[in-house]
């Protein structure tokens, strides 16, 4: 297989699909209760939730095919939590909001397992997962994350892991420290969304394809214009996270898009898969900005990360990730890449991920910036926007409470933005315990 090098590149997920959906184009002018736009997880999610819930007349619209953005690029990784650092939204939810979405915070495994189970999906599900420190700063942060992950999953497999014990879940010795999580896991994340979008099929909603929209006209019945057709509904969804292409300009100012980027190996042997992971899992530090990886069911490695510091795309993405996955496992010095891509991710200033209303479009909701932790917070999320959409719940009135900050001068300044951000990232986790 040859190697694919920019950012559009064939992904492992799309060479390993094993669901044949196709969607026609959206062709003439037709009516719907709800209209999603976007076709990765937070579009199909909520419509599915919605589906369960007796709504069904849903339309999707996807301007190229399912899963093309984040959903089709990303680790599969299936982890606790739901932001990044639930501190920082502190303030405006208060002690008792903050506790409610914590506890909101680790369904989305549940939700994950229950839906494959559901619907029979074939993804590739998997359990093993591990928090990966490298000094004495973050085995601290690990202990702590122990006893709030036993809290939060009493009956799950959880080990803080020290020294020389660290050798019995990873083949590395690059860490002095683990967090062993059995709760959290991987998933093919592309064959779950395309189960899910089959799942929301047999409710009768439609799904369009190659449709991007050129318009949105906001009222009672909202009309949504693609280059062939239009839909008209009573509700509708933003969807779009990092490929919103400025279509609303309320949404495009909340977030800036950053890059991160993968490989896959070749499929390598039963006996080198059990030295790299003896757990079958996988696994992400706990830096500000983390490596990130795991094993398949095929036995390769996929292996991934974004730049640490200063925001750039590398020229080969495939020799840019081989050298930090060597950083990891230098006896994969002769293993050979098979796949390398990249893909957009959605920030938002506070990194917490933003649903709720368009100013004074009441019928007009939103839900983006997951900042590169979608794959398990999208279905819980998701569940909560739901909620929101159909007959409101006080856990969519405490999500959508947060308030998300404007990013000024991101058209223009994006590089420099994120490349300070980044800076000021790495930095501040020296005092919270995350370098």
């Amino acid at each position: 297989m040859n190697i694919a090098s920019n950012i559009d590149s064939l992904s492992y997920y799309s060479a390993t699909r094993k669901y044949d959906l196709r969607f026609p184009a959206l062709q003439g002018d037709i009516e719907a209760d709800v209209v999603v736009i976007g076709g990765g997880f937070s579009g199909i999610n909520t419509a599915l939730e919605l589906a369960e819930q007796g709504i069904t007349n849903i339309v999707v619209l996807e301007a190229r095919h399912l899963g093309f953005g984040g959903t089709g690029r990303n680790g599969g990784q299936i982890m606790a939590g739901i932001g990044h650092d639930l501190d920082k939204i502190k303030n405006q939810v208060g002690d008792e909001g903050l506790r409610n979405i914590v506890a909101i915070s680790n369904e989305g495994q549940r939700i994950i397992r229950e839906r494959i189970q559901r619907y029979d999906i074939d993804a590739d599900f998997c359990n093993g997962y591990a928090y990966m420190g490298y000094n004495k700063r973050q085995e601290k942060t690990l202990a702590q994350w122990e006893k709030d992950f036993r809290q939060m999953c009493p009956n799950d497999d959880i080990e803080l892991l020290t020294g020389s014990r660290v050798q019995s879940i990873i083949g590395s010795e690059a860490y002095s420290c683990a967090l062993k999580y059995m709760g959290g896991g991987h998933v093919h994340s592309l064959n779950l969304l395309l189960g899910e979008a089959k799942a929301l099929t047999s409710y009768g909603a439609r799904i369009f394809e190659n449709s991007p929209v050129l318009d949105v006209e906001y009222g009672p019945r909202i009309t949504v214009r693609t280059g062939m057709g239009s839909v008209k509904a009573s509700k509708m969804l933003w969807a779009c996270d990092s490929w919103l292409n400025g279509m609303e300009p309320f949404l495009h100012r909340k977030t800036i898009n950053t890059q991160a980027f993968q490989l896959a190996t070749e499929p390598l042997s039963d006996e080198m898969i059990e030295r790299i992971s003896p757990i079958r899992g996988a696994y992400s530090d706990i830096r500000p900005v983390i490596f990130y990886y795991r094993v398949t069911n095929e036995n390769r490695l996929l292996f991934g990360s974004a730049t640490q510091f200063v925001e750039y795309t590398p020229s080969n993405l495939a020799q840019w990730n081989r050298a930090l996955m060597l950083e990891i496992f230098p006896y994969l010095d002769k293993v050979k890449i098979d796949m390398a891509w990249g893909g957009w991710m959605a920030v938002g200033e506070n990194l917490f991920p933003q649903i709720g209303n368009i100013p004074g479009q009441p019928n007009a909701f939103f839900v983006q910036g997951y900042a590169g932790f979608g794959v398990t917070p999208s279905h819980i999320v998701c569940k909560v926007l739901a909620e929101g959409m159909n007959n409101g719940s006080d856990r969519y009135n405490l999500m959508s409470s947060v308030k998300h900050m404007d990013i000024w001068g991101k058209d223009t300044f994006r590089q420099s933005i994120l490349t300070a951000g980044k800076c000021w990232h790495q930095l501040s986790g020296y005092w919270t315990g995350r370098r």
